[in-house]
């Protein structure tokens, strides 16, 4: 059994989409970052940079004590070879698959959470910030779309950076993006969407978080882009 401490946001969905594609048995711990749950003592010692998502194995690899995992990349990672799914085994893949992961923990996570600050939540609107930051994630939709030109999956197979990098692009309307304008990325947003583990992962989230954005976000995974409109 793990133990995931989870919130709604593209972070903790990269979590539950791994654990249902690895067929994991798995109990959620809510921690809702709205009201400090992330500050909590208990889960500090789990996650000791106050962030979701963690997780606890209690039955490693190497049959002994239980080991906690914090940073998203890191916990796919560790599942990852675990159970020797999703992550190829040979030096090339291998090294194919973990460069595009850290991209994905350096640049698109990042720079579309800081578009997603001070597009939405800003106290102040500065369109300084809000033009740099819709312009990265731009950018890096085009990174790649171009990538997946020629590929249907970013690092070959479907691999555990499919999975890091699907839950940044949910929300791209509120990234002020148009998947239209990035065809292959388009096409490749569609197959994984309609992955019956990744529609699992994302029906998760609306036991654990029924506010209506949220519904909004499961809505567009299950049903398509055309069901929410900007």
């Amino acid at each position: 059994m793990i133990d995931l401490y989870y919130w709604t946001t593209p972070n903790g969905h990269k979590l539950t989409i791994g654990l249902e594609e690895m067929g994991l048995e798995y109990k959620i711990k809510p921690v809702d970052i709205n009201v400090g749950d992330q500050f909590h003592p208990d889960f500090l010692a789990i996650s000791p940079n106050n962030r979701i998502p963690a997780i606890v194995d209690h039955a490693p690899a190497d049959g002994g004590a239980p080991i906690s995992v914090f940073e998203s990349g890191a916990i796919l990672q560790y599942l990852a070879e675990k159970t020797g799914q999703y992550l190829p085994g040979d030096l090339r893949g291998r090294t194919e698959t973990m460069q595009w992961l850290f991209w994905q923990m350096g640049g698109l996570g990042p720079m579309a959470g800081q578009n997603h600050h001070f597009r939405l939540f800003a106290p102040e609107k500065i369109p300084y910030a809000i033009e740099r930051y819709v312009d990265e994630t731009s950018r890096l939709y085009g990174v790649m779309d171009t990538r997946l030109a020629d590929r249907e999956f970013l690092a070959g197979d479907y691999s555990i950076v499919d999975m890091a990098c699907f839950p940044w692009i949910v929300p791209f309307q509120r990234q002020g993006q148009k998947l239209e304008d990035y065809p292959n990325l388009a096409r490749w947003f569609e197959s994984v969407r309609r992955r019956p583990a990744v529609v699992s992962a994302y029906k998760r989230a609306q036991e654990v978080n029924p506010n209506p954005q949220v519904a909004d976000i499961i809505r567009l995974v299950v049903e398509g882009p055309a069901a929410v409109k900007s």
